[in-house]
C-alpha cells in the first residue's frame, strides 16, 4: 500500500487520521470531500485494488470485507463510507454534514441511501458481471441502475433542492451525489439530459474545491493517464 500525504495543510507532527483509499472508489471519494469540507488533516494510504491489495492479511485486519475506504483515528477503526461520515460529524462540528430541520436530515438519509442501497451494489459486483454476462451487457445492467436511481433522485429532492441537494449548503447527500454522478458520466457513460436536477447539483459542486480536488482524477494513486 502506497502512502502519500493529503490535506489542506502540513504539519510537522504525525497525522492523527488516516485513510485508505482507492482513486477510483465513490465511496472514498465522499470521505475525502467530507474530509476537507471540515479541514480536516489525513494520512492518504493508497489501496491498489488491481494488485490485490485489499485481500491481503494486513488489510482485512482493518476490514474483513476487503473494501475502502477505512478511517483509522488512533485506536478507533472505520470501514464504512456511511458510519465515517458520521463518526466525523460528530467528532469534527465544523462545517456540519446534517441539516438542523429533522426532515431535511430524513431527506439527506433518504437520498444517500438510494445511491448507496439502491444504484451502487450492481458497480461494486461489475468485474464478476462483466466474466459471467460480457461487458456490454454488464455495463447495460450498472446503466439500468443508476437510471432508475436517478429517476427517484430527481423526484425526491425536487421541492427540497436549492443550490445544492437539499438547500442553500452542502449536506450529506451532497457528498454521495456527486461522486455517482461522475461516475455515471465517465465511467458508464450515461446521458444525462433527462436529469436535469441532478446536472445542475453536479455544476454547482464541480465548482467548489472540495469537489473539484478529490475527485477520482486528482488523487495521489491516480494512474497517469486518468489524471486531470
Amino acid at each position: 500500500m502506497a502512502t502519500g500525504g493529503h490535506g489542506a495543510r502540513e504539519e510537522a507532527e504525525p497525522k492523527k487520521l488516516k485513510l485508505y483509499s482507492y482513486w477510483l472508489s465513490s465511496c472514498s471519494c465522499r470521505v475525502r470531500i467530507g474530509l476537507d469540507l471540515k479541514g480536516l488533516e489525513y494520512e492518504y494510504v493508497a489501496v491498489n485494488f488491481p494488485e490485490g491489495e485489499q485481500q491481503t492479511p494486513e488489510f482485512l485486519k482493518l476490514n474483513p470485507m476487503g473494501y475502502v475506504p477505512v478511517l483509522v483515528d488512533g485506536d478507533i477503526v472505520l470501514a464504512d463510507s456511511f458510519a465515517i461520515l458520521l463518526y466525523l460529524d460528530e467528532k469534527f462540528p465544523q462545517h456540519p454534514l446534517l441539516p438542523k430541520d429533522s426532515v431535511r436530515r430524513a431527506i439527506n438519509f433518504q437520498a444517500a441511501n438510494v445511491i448507496s442501497s439502491s444504484i451502487q451494489p450492481r458497480q461494486l459486483m461489475l468485474q464478476h458481471m462483466r466474466e459471467k454476462l460480457g461487458p456490454q451487457e454488464a455495463i447495460a445492467c450498472a446503466q439500468d441502475d443508476i437510471r432508475t436511481g436517478f429517476a427517484a433522485l430527481e423526484k425526491l429532492l425536487k421541492d427540497y433542492a436549492g443550490r445544492y441537494a437539499t438547500g442553500n449548503e452542502v449536506f450529506l447527500v451532497d457528498l454521495f451525489l456527486a461522486p455517482q454522478i461522475h461516475a455515471a458520466i465517465t465511467r458508464f457513460k450515461v446521458e444525462m439530459d433527462e436529469f436535469p436536477l441532478l446536472s445542475r447539483l453536479f455544476e454547482a459542486y464541480m465548482e467548489l474545491p472540495a469537489f473539484q480536488d478529490n475527485m477520482p482524477g486528482k488523487q495521489p494513486d491516480t494512474p497517469a493517464e486518468h489524471r486531470v
